[in-house]
Formats: C-alpha cells, sequence, structure tokens
C-alpha cells in the first residue's frame, strides 16, 4: 500500500513531534495533526514559531519547514479521518481518577471515543496506529469497537509506541534507537505492519525498525519506562545511605557506570523523577499486575514510586530542618518548574510537590524558569487541591528575571537542571540574599566549593 495521507489525533507532546518529523522525512505524504483544543491548534499555526504549545531544541524550525506545505494543523477530525490511510492515535491516557483501579489503572475514554469516531465517520478501510501509552490488551478493545461499526469498513490495529525523552525529543526522532511496531499475525495484519514501516523507512535503516506482535509491543513500552524510573529510585535509594555514610553518590555512580553490564545513563541523583509517563507507567504496570493475582510483582514495582515520592519529602524536609526548623514567611527561591530541562512540560515535577510541602510549612515561593509561566505554575499547585487557588497566588511569585526571583531570599532551591543555571553570577545572587544563604541543588549542577567559597550553605543529593 502506497501511503499518502496520514492523520493524528492529539497535538500534544508526543502527536505534534512525531507528526512534524514525519511530515519533514516524508515529502510525498501529507500529515494533518488534529485536536478539539482550539487554542491548542491555534497555537500550533501561530506565524510566530516560538508561540507554538511545545517547547523542544529544534521543533519550531522543523515544525516552519513542514507547516502549509505537508503538515497541517486543524480542529476538523472528521474530514482527516475520512482522507486519512493511517490514523495515529495520540491522546491522553492519564491515570484514573474515579471508579475501580483509581489511582493506578489508565483512563482509556479518550481513547474510547477516538475509536467510536473513526468507526463513524470511516468509509474505507483504515490502519490505526497506538501511538499512546496504553496497557496491555488495549487493540482488541479497539479493534471490537471499529469491527461493529457494521458499514463494511475493515480495520488493523497496530500498536507503534514513542520512546521520546522530552527535551531531547527531536533527536530522539530524527536518530530513534529502535523503532517498535507491533501488529496481527495475519496476512492483513502483515501487511499494514509493513505499511507502516514504509513511512518510517524513508529515515531510520531497517535493523532499527523492530515488528512483533501487538501484546508485546504494548507492555514493550511499560516496561521501558519502568527500567528507566527504577534506575532513578535506586541511585536515590543510594544518595540517602550516602549522606548518612561519608560516601559521595556522584562517585558512586560513576564507579559502578563504568561497568559494562550497567552503563552510566540514568544514574544521576537528584530530588526525584517527573514527566507525565515515568509515574503513570509504573502505576498501569502495577494494576495490571494485580489484576492478574501477581501482587508480588504489583509490589516490586509500586516500591519504585514510593521510593520516588519519598526522595521528593525528604528533599524539602531538608530544607525546613536546614533553615533551623521553620520556613514560616521566609522567602524560598525555586530555580526550575520544569520536570527537565529543555521542555516546557512540567507534569509531576518535582517542584510541584517540593512546593506544596513549604506552602504548607507558611513559605513564600518565587519561581523562576525560563520556559514555564506563572499561569502554568499557580495551576499545577491548583490542580493538587490541598488549599484554595487564592491561598497559591497569595503563597506564590513567580519572575522574568532570575536575580529578582533570588534577592532577599533566604535560599535557592534548583529544581530544574538548566543549563543556564551554572552559568549566573552567583556571587551577584549571594550578595542579595538574606544571611546566611543556602543553596540546595535538587540536581547536583552546581560546583559546590565554588559556592561555598563565596559563602553560601551548600547542599546537594546524596554528599
Amino acid at each position: 500500500m502506497k501511503i499518502t495521507k496520514i492523520c493524528c489525533i492529539g497535538a500534544g507532546y508526543v502527536g505534534g513531534p512525531t507528526m512534524a518529523v514525519i511530515a519533514q522525512k516524508c515529502p510525498q505524504i501529507e500529515v494533518t495533526v488534529v485536536d478539539l483544543n482550539e487554542e491548542r491548534i491555534a497555537a500550533w499555526n501561530d506565524e510566530n514559531i516560538d508561540n507554538i504549545p511545545i517547547y523542544e531544541p529544534g521543533l519550531g524550525k522543523i515544525v516552519a519547514e513542514g507547516r502549509g506545505r505537508n503538515l497541517f494543523f486543524s480542529t476538523d477530525v472528521e474530514k482527516a479521518i475520512d482522507e486519512a490511510q493511517i490514523i495515529f492515535i495520540s491522546v491522553n491516557t492519564p491515570t484514573k481518577t474515579y471508579g475501580k483501579g483509581k489511582g493506578m489503572a489508565a483512563d482509556l475514554k479518550y481513547i474510547e471515543l477516538c475509536a467510536r469516531q473513526i468507526a463513524s465517520v470511516a468509509k474505507d478501510n483504515k490502519i490505526v496506529v497506538e501511538k499512546s501509552t496504553l496497557p496491555v490488551r488495549t487493540a482488541e478493545a479497539i479493534k471490537s469497537i471499529l469491527d461493529h461499526t457494521g458499514n463494511g469498513v475493515q480495520f488493523q490495529i497496530l500498536s507503534n509506541p514513542e520512546f521520546l525523552a522530552e527535551g531531547t525529543a527531536v533527536q530522539d526522532l530524527l536518530n530513534p534507537d529502535r523503532i517498535l511496531i507491533g501488529g496481527d499475525p495475519s496476512e492483513e495484519g502483515q501487511k499494514a505492519i509493513q505499511a507502516l514501516v514504509g513511512v518510517y523507512s524513508n529515515w531510520v535503516t531497517a535493523d532499527k525498525i523492530l515488528t512483533t506482535n501487538v501484546w508485546s509491543s504494548e507492555l514493550s513500552k511499560l516496561t521501558a519506562n519502568a527500567f528507566l524510573a527504577q534506575r532513578i529510585s535506586s541511585i536515590n535509594a543510594m544518595s540517602e545511605l550516602c549522606e548518612k555514610t561519608g560516601a559521595d553518590v556522584n562517585e558512586v555512580a560513576k564507579a559502578i557506570g563504568m561497568d559494562s553490564r550497567i552503563g552510566p545513563k540514568f544514574l544521576k541523583a537528584s530530588v526525584g523523577f517527573g514527566g507525565s509517563c515515568f509515574q503513570k507507567d509504573i502505576l498501569n504496570l502495577v494494576y495490571i499486575a494485580k489484576s492478574y493475582g501477581l501482587n508480588e510483582v504489583a509490589d516490586y514495582w509500586e516500591q519504585v514510586i514510593i521510593m520516588n515520592d519519598h526522595q521528593k519529602r525528604r528533599f524539602s524536609n531538608n530544607i525546613v530542618q536546614t533553615l533551623y526548623n521553620t520556613v514560616s514567611d521566609k522567602k524560598i527561591c525555586f530555580l526550575g518548574w520544569a520536570f527537565k530541562k529543555d521542555t516546557n512540560d512540567t507534569r509531576e515535577s518535582a517542584a510541584i510537590y517540593v512546593a506544596d510541602d513549604l506552602i504548607n510549612e507558611h513559605a513564600k515561593i518565587a519561581v523562576y524558569d525560563p520556559k514555564v509561566s506563572r499561569k502554568k505554575v499557580l495551576a499545577d499547585l491548583d490542580c493538587l487541591e490541598t488549599r484554595t487557588v487564592s491561598a497559591n497566588a497569595a503563597s506564590v511569585v513567580s519572575f522574568d528575571d532570575p536575580y529578582e526571583a533570588c534577592a532577599n531570599a533566604h535560599a535557592v532551591a534548583v529544581l530544574t537542571e538548566w543549563d543556564e543555571f551554572i552559568q549566573y553570577d552567583w556571587q551577584k545572587i549571594y550578595d542579595a540574599m538574606q544571611k546566611p544563604a543556602f543553596v540546595f541543588d535538587g540536581r547536583n549542577i552546581l560546583d559546590g566549593p565554588t559556592l561555598e567559597a563565596i559563602g553560601f550553605v551548600y547542599q546537594g543529593i546524596g554528599s
């Protein structure tokens, strides 16, 4: 099958960048990204490329190159579904906040709505691709909905999970470790797989394109995120032991990372992992294990989440204890609010929970992040529902200038590893702060001895 038109339902952190790269690498294919959120689509179509809704290094240039040529952003979902041969589903799959599986299972209502809309609109055969991270055997539910339309249209369901790291998403798309495509073992299923392989083959070599059955593909995504999060929680667990014993977690990480069986990646001790995937996917994995009666498996993976939550609480508790057991009416400057550098994504950011703890202790929080607005900071805190909207607004001030944010602060807490923080004039910051001036480096990116020579009381993670 020669693919000439692709549509993606969902213009978020996965759908937007993925489709932009496909459009760039496949100029012969018309790619349309659709979303019911009019504000988001308007931002993707904004003439000022700096205003697109997602910040990723290099993404703006790729969007500008393809937009209007073979890359389109639209709210006309039905038209895009009708015309496309391949339909990617890339909508949100949050953790359920109600009913059975509350707090663990993935909420698949948006996936089901997509499937029903595709079923009602499609007039000819379609390939439907799961791009969102989904529980194992979700494809079965999608196929059941699509196969009972009664209009004779044939659908093939593929699983094509994303393995993107926010902040490096463009490079991950341009030079992927692997492309994973799962499909049905039938002849028609294999044809559908090869059709999608043909799209990726425009820039990805054959040895990096892996094909499996649907269930293996779905589970591989959850497993990959669980393994990565496990490494972070493991080194963070050791960081606490390092602090008690006099070891340095950075030295320990370097030593074990040189073991070829372990490797150095994801061994950076920090205040904890965030983002939309790790916690959600592990909780989903826990729920699936429990649903099959695999309680020991569930307990094992749940401990990764427990350790991550503990690390965030430990960080905020340490700030309170170090500041003479009270932060009431003290100004604490947060450098960074995004969950990691080079992204404006704040989902499950450690900064949210550390701020929440400190506000409960009546601290005044000043925030500077180069890509996150005050509106977003307050929205993140409001979602926790631990206090009123007005109480959050009274406790948090956001700044456009880092030096203003730090002025008269009792302490600076580094919550995101933005490169620019390393380049600041820390003498200037010290001079403008209350004394003694504290730095709590939740990302271990600053030079502690240099800061101590200036006069700061410096505390990193795990040393």
